[in-house]
């Protein structure tokens, strides 16, 4: 054997050469153990040389914001939260910071509400829920490439900030929009918060506002403690991707409000008593939520609400699981309530492209979660005891919604009385409607639906008609199959609809009239093939409409 410079080594040699080179390797590897960079940005900062004790009792906020202020001085680097539980107040995150929370490390916020203040740079103005509070736990605000992650878990201790009974301050001595978020952020770019446990919030989660270019990934929200426990709170934001979290929160468990735009949620699961996606205000659109699992969730899965001077484009909803929910879905356009002040003078609003793709649901009578069972949480609402997917045009009409390979299992109850009630002219929140018309689908003022392989079932007797359309215009039902009942009026309930092609459609259970077609505006309605077998007729007209309004192709 040869060396670069051509000499031979002997095979004792080349042996003595190996083995005292092993040395050198062995020598590098130790070091090679971590260390503490000289470069700027690489360093780690552990907040126990600051002077955080990690007791569970020592107040450690100081220490904590002082590694987070050197970090950031010395251009940015890692915070480091090694094992132990932190008691902190309030800290401010900074331009290039990471905060690693280690898998042995907990961040418990304390109780003490003298250690909490508003965060004035942050306006409680401006409309899509921003006066909800400015109090955060972890906030940053106008920061850029910040980073919050680790095994580790944020705990707010979210009860001691609840009252125990009217009158009686929390425990913390601060409530309502005082209580802190886990995590806040204001006018933020680059943001990233992955792989923690978040628990027990005061108030919200985790509330983004104004921020652009957020990931959100491999989170685990459990916030079930007090009022308005919601789990993400986007307002205004942009270029959001959450993705890979697992969330069972007490109010909305990801709110999109204001402007929200270019918005992906991916591969999560979600349970809520209230909603978990839920829209209002702004002009929301460019977003995509997909491949997410949906149980337990009352006060309607997806809901959206598009007051005067609001616009809502452009969303897909696809490839979601829903067991046990009520609603499942529900889109609001015009006011919330009739005359509401200050909304008359305001341009109507916009809901168009809105589409739902490959969704099951199981929709069941709500329940009072088990985990929910000391915080009081009111009374059921009867459009969440009898709900159904319902697109609410007051205002204007509701443009280009589309449902396809969508089913849904109802639980049943409906009665006569419910089949005809008048539904109020009110776009708002969709247990304000009462019960809707329909078990399955409840259709008022759209112009341009689609509903291709959907499937309407019920598990008890149900005398409400599976679809009611009410003002409808230019309406495709494509192998729409259906659960009837003798006892009920009609299977399908058309009021003043328009332009209307039902193709191939399904009775899958007798029923005592397929199509009722109501008003004298009602016409060019076709029924194209299909089975209408298990109904006894297929068409009745009541309240003036004109009998050459339907035709009956087979």
């Amino acid at each position: 054997m040869t060396n670069p410079d051509g000499q031979f080594f002997s095979r004792r040699k080349w042996l003595g050469a190996a083995s005292f080179g092993s040395g050198i390797l062995g020598a590098g590897t130790a070091a090679a153990q971590p260390r503490q960079s000289a470069d700027p940005g690489s360093r780690v900062y552990n907040i126990r040389d600051f002077g955080a004790k990690g007791d569970g009792t020592t107040l450690d906020t100081a220490a904590v914001q002082a590694a987070i202020d050197a970090c950031s001085k010395d251009q940015g680097g890692t915070v480091l939260a090694p094992a132990g539980v932190f008691l902190i107040g309030m800290v401010e995150l900074k331009s290039n910071v990471t905060l690693h929370v280690a898998a042995g490390a907990k961040l418990l916020g304390t109780a003490d509400g003298k250690q909490y203040h508003p965060v004035d740079a942050i306006p409680l103005t401006g409309g899509g829920s921003m006066a909800d509070g400015n109090t955060g736990l972890i906030y940053a605000v106008n920061a850029h490439n910040i980073v919050i992650e680790g095994m580790g878990t944020i705990d707010g201790q979210g009860s001691q900030f609840r009252s125990p009974r009217p009158g009686v301050p929390p425990p913390s001595g601060i409530g309502g929009s005082l209580r802190p978020y886990h995590l806040m952020f204001y006018r933020c770019e680059n943001l990233t918060v992955r792989d923690l446990f978040l628990t027990s919030s005061a108030f919200h989660s985790v509330r983004v506002c104004m921020c652009k270019y957020v990931k959100m990934d491999g989170l685990r929200i459990y916030n079930r403690v007090n009022g308005n426990n919601d789990g993400f709170h986007f307002i205004s934001c942009e270029y959001v991707h959450v993705s890979n979290c697992d969330l069972e929160c007490q109010d909305d468990a990801c709110a999109l409000f204001g402007s929200c735009k270019f918005v992906t949620v991916t591969g999560c699961s979600f349970s809520t008593r209230w909603s978990v996606f839920r829209f209002g205000g702004g002009e929301a659109e460019n977003i995509a939520v997909s491949n997410c699992i949906i149980y337990d969730t009352f006060g309607c899965p997806i809901k959206m609400q598009c007051s005067p001077g609001s616009r809502l484009e452009n969303m897909s909803f696809s490839n979601l699981v829903m067991r046990n929910v009520t609603g499942p879905i529900y889109i609001g356009l015009g006011s919330q309530r009739p005359g509401q002040s200050g909304e008359t003078a305001q341009k109507p609003g916009i809901v168009r492209n809105i589409s739902f793709n490959g969704i099951h649901a199981t929709v069941i009578h709500p329940v009072v979660l088990p985990d929910l069972s000391s915080y009081p949480i009111g009374e059921f609402n009867p459009g969440e005891i009898k709900s159904c997917m319902v697109l609410n045009g007051t205002d204007g009409y509701l443009e280009n919604i589309s449902f396809q390979d969508v089913h849904v299992a109802y639980p049943g109850g409906g009665t006569a009385e419910d089949a005809v009630r008048d539904i109020p002219l009110i776009g708002g929140e969709y247990f304000r409607i009462g019960v809707p018309p329909a078990y399955g689908l409840y259709a008022r003022k759209v112009r341009g639906l689609t509903l291709n392989n959907v499937r309407l079932e019920v598990t008890a007797p149900e005398l409400r008609p599976a679809v009611v359309f009410d003002d409808v215009e230019d309406a495709t039902l494509s192998g729409l199959s259906a659960q009837g009942d003798r006892k009920a009026g009609s299977l399908l309930r058309f009021i003043n609809a328009r332009q209307v092609l039902l193709g191939s459609p399904r009775v899958l259970t007798p029923a005592a009239v397929f199509l009722q077609v109501e008003g004298a505006a009602s016409r060019e309605i076709t029924v194209d093939g299909g089975d209408l077998s298990r109904a006894e007729k297929p068409l009745m007209f009541r309240a003036g409409a004109p009998q050459n309004s339907v035709r009956l192709r087979e």
